[in-house]
C-alpha cells in the first residue's frame, strides 16, 4: 500500500487548570501523525507528556520528521528504531491499524467495539484545595463510579486524610474502592509510617509511594506496607526486556501500572503484561492526558486484555478542543457507540487539526 505521512502538533486546552505532581497544567502538548493515500487515511497520537515521559527530548520533532521520511521501512524495524521514543512508537502503531481498518476510529475490533460491553473505570480526583477534590469527590459518587483514585501530595497530608475520612463516614469499602496515587510525593523516611496512617481507610493500593530508582527501599515498602503497591513511574524509560524483568525481580510489586503512551504501546505494555503475569503481578491500564485519538485506542486496546481490575482512563471531558470521539462514559464505564449510534470522523477532521 502507498501512503505518505506527515505529522502536526496540537495544543489541547483544559477547560480547568489541573493540578498534577509536575505543576499546574492550562495546556497539553501532543502531535498527530497521519497516514494518508488516495481514499483513506491513518492516524495516531504521539502524546508526549513534558516532565514525565522518557522521550522528552529535544531532538523528539526531529525523530517525527525521521519517521514520516522513512515510513515505509518495515513495521518491525521502525518500532525499533522508535525503542527511546515510546509515545512516537504508540503512537505509530495507531496510525497504522487505523488506516489498515480503513475505519479511522477502530484499531482492536472487539465487543467493546460493537457497544457489547464497557470498561469499568475509576473516577480520578485531582489535586487541588480541600474543597475542590471534595467537590470532584461528591460529583463522582453522584456519576456512578465506584472507584475513586485520589492525587495526594499536593495539599499536606492531614487535609487529604480527612477527605478519605468524609468517603468512608459515608461509603464502605464494599461501595466504594478507593485507590491513592502519591506520584513519588513520599520521602523514604515517612513512606511507611504515611502507609500505615492511610491503611485505616481500606485503601485497595497506592502508587508510587516514593521516587523512582529506590528499588531497595521500594521493596522493602512492598514487602511490608499495609497497603498494595502499584508501580507506575517505576516503569517509565525501562526500554530492554532484561530490565524489565529485573525491575519486577527486585521490587517484587503488588501490582503494575501501564501508560501506553509512556511504556512503547500496546507492544511494549504486552511485554510488560506477559511478565508480570508470568511472576503473579496483576496490572491495569492508564490514560496520560492524551486526546480522544490517544484514548480511543488505549480503550480499545484494554478491551482485548480482559481484565477485571477498574481501569485508570480517562473521560475525554478535560478539553476544550479535544477531537470528537464515539467514546461515552456511563455509571463508572467507559462505552463505545458502534456505528449506527454514533456518526464517524467529521469530514473536516484533518483540517482542523491542521488549523489548531
Amino acid at each position: 500500500m502507498s501512503f505518505t505521512a506527515w505529522y502536526q502538533p496540537y495544543q489541547l486546552k483544559f477547560k480547568r487548570s489541573a493540578g498534577t505532581s509536575r505543576g499546574i497544567l492550562h495546556t497539553k502538548e501532543t502531535f498527530f501523525l497521519v497516514l494518508e493515500n488516495e481514499d483513506r487515511f491513518g492516524i495516531g497520537e504521539c502524546a508526549l507528556f513534558r516532565g514525565l515521559s522518557a522521550d522528552d527530548r529535544p531532538d523528539y520533532e526531529e525523530k517525527l520528521k525521521w519517521l514520516c521520511q522513512h515510513i515505509h521501512l518495515p513495521k518491525d524495524e521502525l518500532l525499533e528504531s522508535l525503542r527511546e521514543f515510546p509515545s512516537i512508537q504508540f503512537g505509530l502503531e495507531q496510525a497504522l491499524l487505523s488506516l489498515k481498518n480503513q475505519d479511522p476510529f477502530l484499531l482492536f475490533p472487539s465487543d467493546f467495539t460493537q457497544g457489547k460491553g464497557g470498561i469499568s473505570i475509576n473516577g480520578l480526583i485531582w489535586m487541588g484545595d480541600k474543597e475542590y477534590m471534595l467537590e470532584q469527590i461528591k460529583e463522582k459518587i453522584e456519576q456512578g463510579f465506584s472507584t475513586l483514585k485520589l492525587k495526594i501530595g499536593a495539599i499536606d497530608f492531614q487535609s487529604e486524610l480527612n477527605l478519605l475520612n468524609f468517603i468512608r463516614n459515608h461509603f464502605s469499602k464494599k461501595e466504594i474502592t478507593l485507590r491513592v496515587d502519591a506520584n513519588g510525593a513520599f520521602s523514604p523516611t515517612n513512606a511507611l509510617d504515611k502507609l500505615n496512617r492511610l491503611a485505616v481507610f481500606d485503601i485497595h493500593s497506592i502508587e508510587q509511594p516514593i521516587a523512582v530508582k529506590q528499588w531497595k527501599m521500594m521493596r522493602e515498602l512492598c514487602k511490608n506496607s499495609p497497603i498494595p503497591i502499584a508501580l507506575d513511574e517505576e516503569l517509565i524509560g525501562v526500554f530492554e526486556k532484561e530490565q524489565k524483568g529485573e525491575v519486577l525481580e527486585k521490587i517484587k510489586p503488588h501490582f503494575i501500572i501501564l501508560k501506553p503512551s509512556l511504556v512503547g504501546g500496546a507492544a511494549g505494555s504486552a511485554e510488560w503484561i506477559d511478565m508480570a503475569e508470568n511472576m503473579g503481578i496483576p496490572f491495569w491500564i492508564t490514560s496520560a492526558l492524551e486526546s480522544n485519538i490517544g484514548l480511543n485506542a488505549i480503550a480499545q486496546f484494554t478491551s482485548t486484555l480482559n481484565n477485571s481490575l477498574p481501569q485508570g482512563l480517562g473521560t475525554g471531558g478535560l478539553f476544550t478542543n479535544n477531537i470528537s470521539s464515539p467514546l461515552i462514559v456511563e455509571k463508572g464505564q467507559l462505552l463505545y457507540l458502534p456505528d449506527d449510534k454514533y456518526n464517524r470522523w467529521p469530514q473536516d477532521l484533518l483540517t482542523n487539526i491542521k488549523k489548531n
